[in-house]
């Protein structure tokens, strides 16, 4: 039989491709959301700072600067209805020097001309009293009260459920290896075999360049910029209040230091422009780097226990601006260069680029259904109850009392759920980005064996787990 035919395929399933997904089932579309890995949000959109930005200090006038704006108040919205873990602590960027002290009422100016109106300039003894454990010598801040952390994980999952709730077909595990655009539809090749669309959008991250290369455009090219982290034991959770930001410069946001939505404290990242696109590993010098700034951002976070380190890679290009791109003769989007605050603007990118298309000859895309309500997931936050910790629920399920991963308190009716939901996870770190299982003190030591074999099990583990009861 000939394979099927999508009214769009996107090729990336990171944290933009599924919002973009969902964007397109929202308007009644067939959908295919495509990518090599085995899982959604397993590149970039998996290991980064985790901050849902306001575009405070994005470029003003440029795309990257309307779409965060537009996006932080989507993804609020979003974050709040489908029960995604959002902390609006504020953020405070810190000037160590008289060069930075000077720079903050500029930063100021930058917000308000990219519309953000709230920051607010501290002084030295306002700031220590804000962040008593704060490191000596620092001259000042600018308060920035909208900045919040966010769980980067749930988010890319909430879009990519809704998608296929909603019709879209997921198919992991295809490495898109060409295309050949033609009048009336495209056909993708992949080491899975082809995929027929009449319209190809590519967020394919670290890889956007490499698809829109095959179709015949070299306006940018990806360079790999890797940022390592060390996320600290939730121990140190009390020794920072906001997230702590430094002073930007044009590799980027910086140091910073932050808590996360699940308790710890996290340090980062590195900045380190790369060649090689799979380089996620941690380094020594990377490491010793981030050290030497957080003992002077925060000296006592340094005599805390390390729960665990990372590294990710941003898809950094060699222009100061997303990469968003409309080809309508060959019926191609790219949607590429989309770096760090990639998170917060991913709502806004799907809307922006669903409305082009909405105008394309031929197209006739409805607009977005509205009354559509966002999945309930499950709660990954630290701050309100978790499952392990609700008594109702655990009347109603015994499952949801009973702990495997005791780090983090995941139950297994935690694990259950995960095993059965719409995107199932087929690894034991896809679960633990659906769980926390496995993510805690002692890394998965006392909790893997038994993580593993629920994962190998499947969907049949809780119906084993019932029978040896």
């Amino acid at each position: 039989m000939p394979e099927p035919e999508y009214d769009l395929v996107v090729i990336g399933a990171g944290v933009v491709g599924s919002a973009l997904a969902r964007e397109f089932t929202l308007r009644g579309r067939s959908v295919a959301l495509v990518d090599a890995r085995s899982d959604v949000g397993d590149a970039t959109s998996k290991a980064n700072t985790a901050i849902l930005h306001t575009g405070f200090d994005a470029t003003p006038g440029t795309t990257e600067s309307r779409l965060v704006a537009r996006g932080y108040r989507l993804l609020s919205d979003y974050a709040a209805k489908a029960g995604i873990p959002v902390e609006p602590l504020g953020a405070l960027l810190v000037a160590w020097d008289d060069e930075q002290l000077a720079a903050l009422p500029g930063l100021a100016e930058k917000a308000a001309a990219n519309g953000y109106h709230e920051t607010r300039l501290l002084d030295p003894a306002e700031l220590a009293r804000r962040e008593p454990h704060l490191g000596p010598g620092a001259l000042g801040a600018l308060e920035v009260p909208g900045e919040s952390i966010i769980c980067p994980w749930t988010t890319t999952l909430a879009f990519a459920t809704e998608a296929v709730r909603h019709g879209g077909e997921l198919l992991l595990g295809h490495t898109v290896t060409g295309a050949e655009p033609g009048v009336d539809h495209t056909v993708l090749h992949t080491d899975r075999g082809p995929v027929r669309a009449r319209c190809v959008v590519n967020a394919a991250g670290l890889g956007s360049d490499h698809v829109h290369a095959m179709f015949g455009h070299e306006s940018f090219t990806i360079t790999p910029r890797r940022g390592q982290l060390i996320v600290f034991d939730k121990l140190a959770r009390s020794l920072v209040n906001h997230i702590l930001l430094p002073v930007p410069t044009k590799m980027g946001k910086g140091v910073l230091v932050s808590p996360t939505v699940y308790g710890n404290v996290m340090l980062g990242p590195t900045a380190e422009d790369l060649t090689d696109r799979s380089a996620t590993e941690s380094t020594e010098d990377g490491l010793a780097m981030l050290r030497e700034k957080g003992n002077r951002i925060v000296p006592a976070l340094l005599r805390e226990e390390v729960t665990t380190i990372y590294a990710g890679l941003r898809a950094a290009t060699e222009f100061g601006d997303y990469q968003i791109s409309f080809h309508p003769d060959q019926r191609y989007v790219c949607v590429g260069g989309i770096r760090s605050t990639g998170l917060t603007s991913s709502l806004a990118i799907a809307e922006y680029v669903g409305a082009e298309l909405a105008g394309w000859p031929g197209e006739a895309m409805p607009g977005p259904r509205a009354d559509v309500v966002p999945p309930q997931m499950p709660y990954l936050g630290q701050v309100d109850v978790r499952p392990a910790e609700d008594a109702e629920l655990i009347a109603k399920d015994p499952a949801y009392g009973e702990i495997v991963c005791f780090c983090e308190r995941v139950s297994r009716g935690e694990i259950r759920d995960a095993l059965h939901s719409e995107i199932a996870p087929s690894t034991v770190e896809g679960l633990r980005r659906r769980t926390r299982a496995g993510m805690g003190r002692c890394q998965g030591f006392y909790c893997g064996a038994a993580v593993s074999r629920m994962v190998d099990e499947g969907a049949d583990a809780p119906v084993k787990a019932e029978a040896a009861k």
